[in-house]
């Protein structure tokens, strides 16, 4: 029996509800389902300390994706990301990071006090996307650095571009160092051939994944893996005890539970009639001219050297050399089609499936994009942009965030020393964090992509109009 049905069995129980939530399952109209909102009771486990048919649902999970533990969480992968990162790095650690990490990672840099070492991917020359993340540059890290306690990678990324990863932890477990995989975007990955290994199959130590990002769940329903190894297993625990709620809610772990369920009972004939889908869609855009779909129609896997895989479920629409920016091909669906996209970049958009599209919700964006592709004119295709080097760090974030500091024109703000977190959201990786020095080239990066439509977020200032610094740190 899976917890959803439980839960409505118990809901047609009669039982009378003298405790949490206040709302005692009273039908009070509109869509939600009142009746099944529980908290704590007996007969349904508690989260933290799973006994029953939670920890049967947890270990079915586990068994389903091949990890040795599995952890619902329902605060959504961030709260498995910090939880993980505090379990295997002490206060003062160094840690290795791809440097485009969700900014959930850099919250817990600054909440441990971590020391960063940035690994850095190649750009796509076709596409301008990053690419995978080599494992040569992480054995050099891992030679230059072997105080280094913990590896952070991100695998697929938010373009869905894979890493090797079973080369990369083999090469950190050689020298002791645990792996931590953000696989926010692979939950659906290792189901079938057609698409790449998920991240559990490579061994980490830690894998972090959210259902609801490409799976039938709820939103905020992630689940966290864990391999024997490397990181004590019951310390991950507690600190998932810290950071996700201690009142979780028991519709969202129902639909956690419900998705495993539909994996394990009907996972290969969905990921069949998914492969069809996509291979129609990948029929149906032979035509474009001008827009380019990574990895479908005339563009083919082999035409990106820098991508070890590339997760077929994501759709990213290139513009370049089509004489249309990537926001301004969202608004076109958006209000001449009513298909409203994931993200827009500078020069690319991306669209994003899963098991329940349909060949038909398929075809109307193949459809849409063949009409916009119609009236496009070709333009000359700009030179891939060298890659914006590192800032310099003169500041460790939990340093920077102790400082005072105030917001500066993004002119005035070059040389001095950034006081907060700039990013784009989607995807939530940042630009700039606390303690970076601020550079030319990156002013001009934010310029760049702020002309193009992208919209950017701080947390003090308005970037990027202004950026807030911090007082006496200047170069």
């Amino acid at each position: 029996m899976t917890l959803l049905e439980q839960l409505r069995r118990y809901g047609e129980s009669g039982a009378c509800p003298m405790h949490m939530p206040g709302h005692k399952r009273t039908d009070l109209g509109g869509p939600l389902p009142w009746g099944l909102d529980i908290t704590e009771i007996d007969g349904f486990d508690n989260l933290h300390d799973a006994q029953g048919i939670l920890k049967d649902s947890m270990d079915r999970a586990a068994r389903l994706y091949g990890s040795d533990r599995a952890f619902y969480l329902i605060n959504g992968s961030t709260c498995g990301i910090l939880a993980g990162i505090c379990a295997a790095a002490r206060p003062g650690d160094t840690v290795l990071l791809s440097r485009g990490c969700h900014k959930s990672v850099y919250h817990a840099l600054e909440l441990r006090e971590l020391v960063p070492v940035y690994l850095t991917a190649p750009l796509d020359r076709a596409t301008g996307v990053t690419a995978s993340l080599p494992p040569q540059a992480v054995a050099d890290a891992l030679a230059a650095h072997p105080e280094a306690k913990l590896l952070i990678v991100t695998s697929p990324t938010y373009e869905g571009v894979c890493s090797d990863l079973k080369s990369i932890v083999d090469l950190a477990h050689s020298v002791g160092v645990p792996v931590l995989v953000d696989a926010a975007h692979g939950a659906h990955l290792g189901f079938s051939p057609a698409f790449p290994d998920g991240a559990v199959q490579s061994g980490a130590d830690i894998v972090i994944q959210s259902l609801h990002k490409t799976l039938p769940s709820l939103t905020q329903t992630s689940l966290a893996h864990w391999n024997r190894g490397l990181v004590d297993g019951d310390e991950f625990a507690r600190q998932l005890s810290i950071f996700e709620t201690s009142s979780p809610s028991y519709l969202l772990m129902g639909s956690i539970d419900q998705c495993v369920d539909l994996l394990e009972q009907q996972g290969r004939d969905l990921f069949a009639a998914y492969e069809n889908n996509l291979a129609a869609f990948d029929r149906a855009i032979t035509g474009l001219r001008h827009l380019r779909v990574l990895c479908y129609g005339r563009d083919r896997l082999a035409d990106h050297p820098g991508f070890f895989a590339f997760d077929p479920g994501k759709l990213v629409i290139s513009t370049r050399g089509a004489g249309l920016t990537g926001p301004a091909l969202m608004e076109r669906l958006r209000r001449e089609d009513h298909i409203e996209l994931e993200m827009a970049m500078g020069d690319y958009v991306l669209a994003m499936t899963s098991v329940c599209d349909t060949e038909e919700s398929l075809g109307r964006l193949a459809s849409a994009l063949l009409r916009v592709d119609a009236g496009l004119r070709q333009e000359p295709v700009p030179a891939t942009p060298a890659p914006c080097p590192l800032p310099e760090r003169r500041l460790l974030i939990s340093q920077a965030r102790r400082m005072p500091g105030g917001a500066v024109p993004l002119a005035e703000a070059v040389g001095q020393v950034c006081g907060e977190m700039v990013w784009a959201y989607p995807p939530g990786v940042p630009l700039l964090v606390p303690g970076e020095v601020i550079s030319a080239e990156m002013a001009e990066v934010l310029r760049d992509l702020s002309a193009r439509g992208v919209c950017f977020h701080g947390e003090r200032g308005c970037p990027p109009e202004t950026v807030w610094t911090l007082k006496n740190c200047g170069v």
